[in-house]
């Protein structure tokens, strides 16, 4: 239907400039003006329902500001009676047309708020240089006979570079939504480029109202359709040359925007140097500013990810690699400076059968609430709670004596038997490990103390702490089992 409509928007558009006869050609005019407002509201539409909103966004405004520069050569040709001259407002409008356009193409996607609105800025001020650099031809257009040509080229440059970043961020495109956006943002600047290319170059001397016009519907009908079409987004996977080029754009797409008002800065000094001046200033600043952003960017990432490379996925608390490296280096610390180290196995009484009968999501719950009480109980900053595996925990306790390590493994095991779930109480075996000083034996040697005690707890009925005691004098020792 979408594509019957359109056919009948071109058939519509024919009748018109077959039958309302004009030098200013108005009936055609308003179907120029309503093929870019139909697209920017289809644009806005698919905006709603599509994780890429940004980019349809962003193109409705370009589209919308297409739509402005034809109404203004309306009025123009209306109260004027002429349809071949263009106004400056207009002009003004189609060169702001590529700004949004730029932008999208420009950006990587997550940026914080900070680095778009530099982008922004970067993006608006090259359309300003972009449009005082044409209107220096359009002014000579009477008395140079270049001038038109100078600046048929330099809107085929912009149509252009539009179509061509299109086209290289469709290919490098790895997410599904992007990737069908950037489709169609292609496939309308492909389109666009060749009807530009053609009105600007072969027909400049004819007036709007004539057959031509119905060229220049076709990209918006295109673009309209392309964003009413609602195909599934689709999983994309690359090959390995258009990943490496995926990386690449990431990488240096914000490069575009100073990049290109360097370059306009460069064809605009001689006549606007002011403008000239600023365009350097703020592509040389505007790229180190939103550099330091993204700086400071990848750094909180990579902070978050090593923090969820610690910690335990399900409860919070630290996960058996982090348990791993603490263990060893409180061991190495106890070792140098000879003071006590205890560790503490939590296991959660017949976690097994409450799984079986509550369901998996509530054993989810159980072990959750069971982390954040021993993580509550444990409440020195010195004391390290560990999901050690399943469901079972290890609180590292170092420089404690031993009547401190028992009383904190008995409030652990009260505070746990006093938690409120809806499936009813649970309970907790606690197996003690004890070295005081840590002189011959190793972390692995006070695990294997505290899972010894652990079993015994459980051996002896659950629901209790049991202390395996090493008490180390250089090279001999003692050991024993003891409940507590």
């Amino acid at each position: 239907m979408p594509v019957v409509l359109a056919l009948l928007y071109l058939f519509c558009h024919g009748l018109v400039v077959a039958f309302w006869p004009g030098t200013a050609g108005g009936g055609s005019f308003g179907f120029l003006t309503a093929a870019p407002l139909l697209a920017a509201a289809a644009c806005l539409w698919r905006a709603q329902r599509d994780r890429a909103a940004l980019g349809w966004r962003a193109t409705a405004l370009a589209l919308l500001l297409w739509a402005g520069g034809m109404g203004f050569n309306m009025l123009d040709a209306l109260s004027a009676g002429r349809a071949n001259i263009t106004p400056s407002v207009s002009l003004l409008l189609y060169v702001l047309y590529g700004v949004p356009l730029v932008f999208i193409l420009a950006r990587a996607r997550r940026e914080r708020w900070t680095i778009s609105l530099i982008d922004g800025l970067m993006a608006a001020l090259l359309g300003v240089l972009f449009f005082v650099h044409t209107q220096s031809f359009a002014d000579r257009i009477d008395v140079d006979v270049r001038a038109l040509a100078n600046m048929q080229h330099m809107f085929d440059i912009q149509n252009l570079c539009i179509a061509a970043f299109a086209v290289v961020r469709w290919l490098a495109g790895d997410v599904p939504e992007r990737r069908v956006f950037f489709r169609a943002l292609a496939l309308y600047a492909l389109g666009y480029l060749l009807v530009a290319f053609y009105i600007n170059h072969y027909t400049a001397e004819q007036s709007f109202g004539a057959y031509n016009d119905l060229l220049i519907d076709m990209p918006f009908l295109l673009l309209a359709l392309l964003a009413l079409r609602q195909a599934p987004a689709r999983g994309v996977v690359l090959h390995p040359r258009l990943s490496r080029l995926s990386r690449l754009v990431q990488a240096g797409g914000p490069m575009i925007l100073p990049l290109l008002l360097l370059v306009v800065g460069t064809l605009v000094v001689d006549h606007a140097r002011p403008l000239a001046l600023a365009g350097f200033v703020v592509a040389t600043l505007g790229f180190s500013l939103r550099s330091t952003l993204l700086q400071i960017d990848l750094l909180e990432r990579q902070a978050g990810l090593d923090q969820l490379a610690r910690q335990d996925g399900l409860t919070g608390v630290a996960n058996r690699r982090q348990f791993d490296t603490v263990l060893q280096a409180e061991w190495n610390r106890a070792r140098r400076s000879g003071t006590e180290l205890a560790l503490l196995l939590v296991d959660i009484d017949h976690f097994k059968a409450f799984n079986d009968q509550h369901g998996h999501p509530a054993g989810d719950r159980c072990l959750r609430a069971v982390a954040a009480v021993l993580q509550a109980t444990a409440g020195r900053a010195a004391d390290s709670v560990a999901r050690y595996g399943g469901e079972e925990f290890a609180v590292i306790v170092p420089g404690s004596p031993l009547s401190g390590v028992l009383a904190l493994a008995e409030r652990l095991r009260l505070a746990v038997e006093a938690l409120s779930l809806p499936e009813g109480p649970v309970s907790i075996s606690i197996g003690v490990a004890y070295l005081h000083p840590p002189a011959t034996a190793s972390a692995d040697q006070l695990l294997a103390d505290a899972d010894a005690g652990l079993y015994a707890a459980k051996r002896a009925g659950r629901n209790q702490v049991t202390l395996h005691a090493r008490v180390l004098d250089d090279e001999s020792g003692e050991e024993g089992v003891i409940d507590c």
